[in-house]
């Protein structure tokens, strides 16, 4: 793959990304519509029948397009346990916001992302209910798409994060797994308002300047953050530990666990959880 990933760019590689995203995302609304039965994992987190159907064909997809390159998914490291994965691989969380999609909700995304030497560099992100596609690398883009529909991505628009707003920061909090610490850790910031959102809709959101903050500080899985941290990342914004450390991908040895995480668009967070505020062009 090494000699495959230098005769496409990580623009390239995201471009992908997002048709195999929009591929999965038009199975996931039809599942929805129609409805679908759930069942509990062992660790007692809901699974439906579209976590499944969207798996397979991103990972169908993603063997065609970058054949060699280990993929990790939440469904099949649940079912098989977490895979060996080297310097490059793919995090996948073929539903993600899976409570908001089975209480009928809009928030919910599929999510794709390239990671290499422990970063994402490429990812792409669908919310087929909003008719909404963000994907990057370098570069952000966004894109009106509704579900089956073939989209021409080059009409996609950049987008880029924001500097926070005199009057207060808008904070991003999830719907689902709201907790007292980061309640706690928002309270230290600037805060003017709170937005209650499911799935990775979060980070998107901040990419395109409509937030500037997104903590979370209970445990997660590396394919909850990564696709919307290289979009983020593409965007200006940053994705770091509570107290701004970087992030690292492909801990193999925890399952793919990891502590919490605060994504910021135009500042970042320094040592000790200090805002830093940097330049947004």
């Amino acid at each position: 793959m090494r000699n495959q990933r230098m005769t496409k760019s990580r623009n390239d590689v995201s471009f992908v990304l997002a048709h195999i995203c929009l591929k999965a995302g038009e199975v996931v609304a039809v599942i929805q519509a129609r409805g679908c039965t759930v069942r509990p994992k062992a660790d007692r987190s809901p699974v439906t029948e579209a976590d499944y159907a969207a798996e397979a064909i991103i990972t169908e997809q993603l063997a065609l397009r970058f054949p060699g390159v280990p993929v990790v998914s939440e469904e099949d490291v649940a079912t098989r346990g977490p895979p060996i994965v080297g310097r490059l691989f793919f995090l996948v969380d073929p539903l993600d916001g899976t409570r908001e999609f089975i209480a009928g909700r809009k928030e919910f995304t599929v999510n794709i992302a390239l990671v290499e030497d422990g970063a994402p560099v490429a990812g792409a992100i669908y919310a087929p209910l909003y008719e909404r596609l963000w994907f990057g690398a370098t570069t952000c883009e966004a894109l009106d798409v509704a579900p089956g529909a073939k989209p021409d991505l080059a009409n996609a628009h950049r987008i880029h994060v924001r500097k926070p707003p005199a009057e207060g920061m808008t904070a991003f909090v999830s719907r689902s797994h709201d907790d007292p610490e980061t309640e706690a850790y928002l309270a230290q910031m600037p805060v003017a308002e709170r937005r209650h959102i499911g799935s990775s809709i979060k980070f998107c959101r901040i990419a395109e300047g409509a937030g500037d903050v997104y903590p979370r500080l209970g445990e997660t899985r590396e394919w909850d953050v990564a696709a919307g941290h290289a979009i983020l990342i593409a965007a200006g914004g940053a994705v770091t530990t509570p107290d701004g450390a970087p992030l690292s991908y492909g801990n193999t040895a925890t399952g793919f666990r990891r502590p919490g995480f605060v994504a910021t668009g135009g500042f970042r967070i320094g040592p000790a959880g200090r805002i830093l505020q940097d330049s947004v062009e």
